[in-house]
């Protein structure tokens, strides 16, 4: 078996969500935030900053959300069993979010992910601050976790996956070997040497070592 690694995004790609609209709807922002995801995903904002002015909107939100939130996550079409053909093969399985560890962490479980990494949202007196915790993952972050994922399986970067629809899934689709676009913006087309256009993750089967 033929050692490899797949990365996924997870807003709009390994779920069908964009996981902070749902959070921005009970904060009252939501037509806000997702004109700055809209522009932060087509690579018109920088994605930190852009994060930084779509979580100041969840301050005060009650830590409960997060859970309400959680259960509401689907899975995109394909995604368990995309992740079950990867395992049977000798592959590994990660996500990397410009999202919530909170979130990420129910879904690692319910998908069987190998790895994962995303932002920690601040809180404090069961409620948000409005504040992320420590760096920020943005484009340079998830290419440098691609890149240490590797590292720590042995799987040389010709032997990496990395699927995503925004653009800063850019990073980590310069390095890896094979860069797939899933339904993704314009800029982001561009970079890819594969294009899926169906939201249906089993599609990329086929692409496996």
């Amino acid at each position: 078996m033929k050692k490899f690694l797949v990365v996924f995004d997870v807003d709009s790609t390994l779920i069908d969500q964009e996981a902070i609209e749902l959070l921005a709807d009970f904060a009252g922002s939501k037509n806000l935030v997702s004109q700055i995801t809209e522009r932060a995903m087509l690579g018109e904002l920088d994605f930190s900053e852009s994060l930084m002015q779509r979580v100041a909107t969840l301050k005060n939100l009650d830590v409960s959300v997060l859970d309400q939130v959680s259960k509401s996550l689907t899975p995109t079409k394909g995604a368990k069993a995309l992740i079950e053909e990867i395992h049977s093969r000798g592959g590994k399985a990660a996500a990397v979010s410009g999202g919530f560890i909170q979130l990420l962490d129910p879904l690692k479980k319910e998908l069987n992910l190998d790895f994962h990494l995303a932002n920690t949202l601040e809180i404090s007196d069961q409620k948000l601050t409005g504040r992320v915790i420590g760096s920020i993952i943005d484009r340079e972050a998830k290419a440098e976790a691609l890149i240490q994922w590797a590292a720590e399986l042995g799987v040389e970067l010709q032997n990496t996956i990395a699927v995503g629809d925004g653009a800063n899934d850019i990073g980590m689709m310069g390095v890896a070997g094979l860069s797939v676009a899933f339904c993704a913006k314009p800029i982001v087309r561009e970079f890819a040497k594969v294009t899926i256009d169906e939201r249906d993750l089993s599609l990329l089967i086929p692409y496996l070592p």
